[in-house]
């Protein structure tokens, strides 16, 4: 194959051919406008995978909403092997093909099992996966390969997407590598234009059909194929794509009637099937089979559809000329072969597609297809495919004559379309939805729910306003769906940065409590779920005070931590324990919950779930003082956020204590940054009180007491409804420090109410060394060793190493130097061996001053291994196999591979049983 003007290009998927052949693997998007040669540069690719094996599918529109479509395309060569997958992987494919019932699936498990299943194949033979229209393939299936595309490394697959420029880019494909393809050059245009025009060419005509053309090889060929340019008028053209699309359908309308219907069945089928053609073309028109045969090979003859004997199907040979057969034929046509290909489509063998057509052919209300295309929603949502849920139900309103239930199923698809994660499906399908009558109150609260929760998934002003109204509508109908509410609502006006007037943490939680108290047998303790405790707790929280949200809070805890808990609805509001034990100073609850619960969201492969508990793990351990496993679980966290989609600019400066723990001011300072870019006003939501904690312990560390206390004493000034806590000891030291005895205790009056209410060792040993910095001489000991007691039986270094240092730094004033020097030199080799170079410094500067020198000195790494390799190491040390580490990390098991011989290279060992000793332990 000759391609003029691309040879940068071919070669860059040449070398990522070539290294998948080394072992390795490599992504490419190509983006760039219809025709300008995505789809040659993708066949290139195809005929240059020598000694590899292909497979390829094609994003089609009228199949995007029909769930794991394309994947299952993709996979088709490969399912064979499914039984060699681990039993939670297999079961979710199967479920999501249809293969299987059972609940619907997590949409990333189903992504880990196709990820096996390649990588497994390429380990026998390299692997090239091309997609070409991928705007048009279904969202479950694009998640999912742009999933598998972020987890290739070492497993010799190339996977090829190729992109429509004037598409909407996908989201769940941003960040992978890119390759934008452009106009081709007028040399190079000329000589495509001569390679494909027999006889020659006038040079002024040629010269005419480029500048028309705007270096797009497929108009340069079409243009030059048709009536002589200079014919053409002098208005200004339109739009590219649809020139192309006018061109086509003008040589679609000159061909006969039979090829004619074949081709507009074609193009209303997403199959391919020719035989299922036929046998459309045949009941719609009455002939016989060798017509129908000769109408096949006259749209060859012209080039408008390509035949693959093979998997017996045809393809239209570019994507716009469907678009230009489908588009130009009437309402009436197009209702007519849909209903033609209803007939011979196989209801019970592929349901969805019979309803999907005979909705098409349906010219009014129908309520035996809508309830058709209802059972097909159902289907989708146990197969895990949400949009082809709220596709089928969206079909299924539009052709429902009572308007009650028109309006529920549309509801019910826009609730679909938010579990997919597509916020602005959603809002779409709610703009369809008419004003409901005062008699249906309900239908009116269901939407503002749904329209909260997606401007909060947008980050639009509103969020909480619309929950909170919902919620107290829901309340007094349908109690379970009033509280779920308020639980979005509190969980709402904790990250909105702006929440409006009247619609603030304070309000929501006032509403809460009023929906508890209006409840039969309300009261604090009387409700043994934990939505109804971490209600009662967080809206107390807020509303009332640390001392009254406590019992709840502490209920809510003790219930998550129950066995099996991470296996039941609790799973929903795990962010909401999570921030309980924070606001409680319980240590032992956030690291259980958070190892258990992501357990169990690796068990399932729910990724959202265990991100969330990747989060925890990390931020428990930050207290712990493991500043390394902190730092991989941070990078899980990340890891897992971008495998997703999610938008890096929330997710990526969330590790933003872990910088100020280890005294990195450059990456601190940057996190902040980012936080206040958007979360721009006060109080500001969680990510802004982690934020502000950072700049506290920074502050502390490098001893800029100002600056730490400027950071913290926000949370007096204004206070955040969550996580304050996290700032009030430090507070109290810096205005210690800063000679400001006021705020110091105003800070520590606030202390005292929320520790003395939590009572947790962790909180009592923090009120205690708070108090001992204000206290006078003759008690200040005293308070040091209670906060020592308290915090000598927790997991807590960090409070350990702080106590001592705060500690030493008060004998050393009193000039008891040598009991000084045994508190700094402990805090000092606590801070350096967890990496807090810091607080290390400052503990050595106090040592001296006792005349003690400490060796300076920077925290130790793990051999230099990165987040993963640390990972994959510590896993193989404890007895995991390749596969178990794989499917815990949603990697592959070459992927292990590669990364367990690099860790072997960085410690200089030979064997698994040798890494334990080489690994620092922590």
């Amino acid at each position: 194959m000759i391609m003029r003007g691309r040879g940068a290009e071919s070669a860059l998927v040449h070398r990522l051919l070539d290294d998948a052949r080394a072992g390795m693997s490599g992504v490419l998007v190509l983006r760039g406008d219809a025709g300008i040669g995505k789809t040659a540069l993708l066949e290139d690719a195809v005929a240059s995978a020598s000694g590899m094996r292909v497979t390829r599918v094609a994003g089609i529109e009228a199949e995007q909403e029909l769930g794991f479509a394309a994947v299952h395309r993709v996979l088709l060569p490969f399912l064979g092997a499914r039984a060699d997958l681990p039993g939670p992987q297999r079961a979710a494919l199967e479920t999501a093909f249809g293969m299987v019932g059972g609940t619907a699936p997590d949409r990333f498990l189903v992504g880990l099992a196709v990820l096996t299943l390649l990588a497994e194949s390429a380990r026998e033979r390299p692997l090239l996966i091309v997609c070409d229209d991928a705007q048009w393939l279904d969202r479950e299936s694009l998640d999912v390969l742009a999933f598998v595309g972020r987890r290739l490394h070492a497993d010799g697959i190339v996977a090829l997407f190729a992109l429509r420029d004037d598409a909407v880019a996908p989201p769940t494909l941003s960040g992978l590598p890119e390759l934008r393809l452009g106009r081709l050059p007028e040399s190079d245009a000329l000589a495509l234009l001569r390679d494909h025009v027999d006889g020659g060419i006038d040079q002024v005509v040629a010269e005419r059909i480029i500048a028309e053309a705007s270096g797009n090889p497929l108009a340069l060929l079409e243009l030059a194929q048709g009536p002589h340019i200079a014919e053409a008028g002098f208005g200004e053209p339109p739009p590219l794509g649809r020139r192309l699309e006018a061109r086509f359908l003008q040589q679609v309308q000159a061909m006969p009637s039979l090829t004619r219907t074949v081709l507009l069945v074609a193009a209303a089928d997403a199959t391919g099937d020719r035989r299922l053609v036929r046998q459309a073309v045949r009941h719609r028109l009455g002939v016989g089979d060798e017509d129908v045969a000769e109408a096949f090979e006259q749209a060859e003859r012209e080039e408008l559809l390509t035949a693959r004997p093979a998997s017996g199907t045809s393809a239209f040979r570019h994507p716009l000329i469907r678009s230009a057969v489908y588009g130009g034929a009437s309402r009436a046509e197009r209702r007519s072969v849909h209903a033609a290909l209803a007939a011979v489509t196989d209801a019970h063998a592929e349901p969805e597609r019979h309803a999907w057509h005979a909705a098409a052919a349906a010219g009014g209300p129908d309520e035996q297809v809508a309830a058709e295309l209802q059972g097909c929603a159902e289907r989708a949502r146990k197969a895990g495919g949400y949009l082809a849920q709220a596709a089928f139900l969206q079909r299924a309103a539009e052709l429902t004559g009572d308007p009650v239930l028109s309006a529920a199923r549309l509801l019910e698809a826009c609730a679909a379309a938010l579990m997919a994660g597509a916020p602005y499906r959603a809002e779409e399908l709610l703009s369809r939805l008419a004003t409901p009558g005062p008699a249906i109150p309900l239908l009116g609260a269901h939407a503002d729910r749904l329209r909260g929760l997606a401007r909060l998934m947008l980050g639009k002003d509103g969020a909480v306003r619309l929950l909170l109204d919902a919620a107290l509508v829901l309340s007094e109908h349908d109690p379970g769906a009033g509280r779920d509410t308020l639980l979005e609502a509190v969980d709402a006006a904790m990250v909105v940065s702006r929440t409006g007037p009247g619609s603030g943490a304070l309000q929501v939680a006032g509403a809460a409590l009023t929906a508890i108290t209006c409840r039969p047998g309300a009261g604090v303790g009387t409700y043994d779920s934990v939505p109804d405790l971490l209600l009662d707790g967080h809206a107390r929280l807020v509303a009332v005070g640390h001392r009254q949200a406590v019992p709840s809070l502490r209920a809510a805890l003790a219930a998550m931590r129950l066995p099996g808990a991470e296996e039941s609805g609790a799973v929903r509001w795990s962010l909401l324990g999570m921030i309980a034990a924070v606001e409680l100073w319980d240590i032992d609850a956030l690291g259980e919950c958070a190892r258990r619960y992501a357990d169990a969201a690796r068990g399932h492969g729910a990724l959202r779930m265990l991100q969330i508990s990747a989060h925890a793990n990390a931020t428990s351990e930050v207290f712990r003082g493991n500043l390394a496993l902190a730092e991989a679980h941070f990078a899980e966290f990340k890891d897992i956020a971008d495998a997703t989609g999610a938008d890096p600019r929330f997710s990526h400066p969330t590790d933003v204590m872990l910088h100020a723990w280890r005294g990195d001011e450059t990456a601190t300072l940057s996190a902040v940054a980012a936080q206040r870019e958007l979360y721009p006003e006060l109080p500001g939501g969680i990510q802004v009180q982690l934020a502000r904690a950072a700049l506290v312990v920074l502050g502390l560390g490098g001893r800029r007491y100002a600056q730490a206390q400027a950071a913290a004493q926000v949370v007096l000034e204004d206070p955040p409804p969550h996580c304050a806590g996290l700032s009030l000891p430090g507070l109290v030291e810096a205005a210690v420090r800063n000679d400001d005895p006021d705020v110091a205790v105003r800070a520590l009056r606030l202390l005292t109410e929320r520790a003395t209410a939590s009572g947790t060792p962790w909180a009592l040993g923090l009120l205690a060394r708070s108090r001992a910095l204000l206290a006078p001489d003759s008690s200040a000991e005293g308070f040091f060793q209670e906060a020592a007691a308290h915090l000598a039986p927790t997991p807590l270094v960090t409070e350990r190493a702080h106590t001592d240092l705060l500690h030493g730094e008060w004998l050393r004033r009193k000039r008891r130097r040598h009991d000084a020097r045994t508190l700094l030199r402990r805090a000092h080799e606590q801070f350096t061996s967890m990496g807090a170079v810091a607080f290390a410094e400052r503990a050595r500067l106090e040592l001296r001053a006792t005349g003690e020198h400490a060796r300076k000195r920077a925290a130790g790494t793990e051999h230099d291994l990165t987040p993963q390799e640390s990972r994959v190491a510590r896993m193989a040390a404890g007895g995991a196999t390749n596969q178990e580490i794989a499917t815990d990390l949603f990697i592959s098991a070459g992927t292990v591979e590669y990364h367990l011989g690099k860790v072997f290279r960085k410690l200089g060992v030979s064997s698994r049983r040798q890494l334990a000793a080489s690994l620092p332990q922590g």
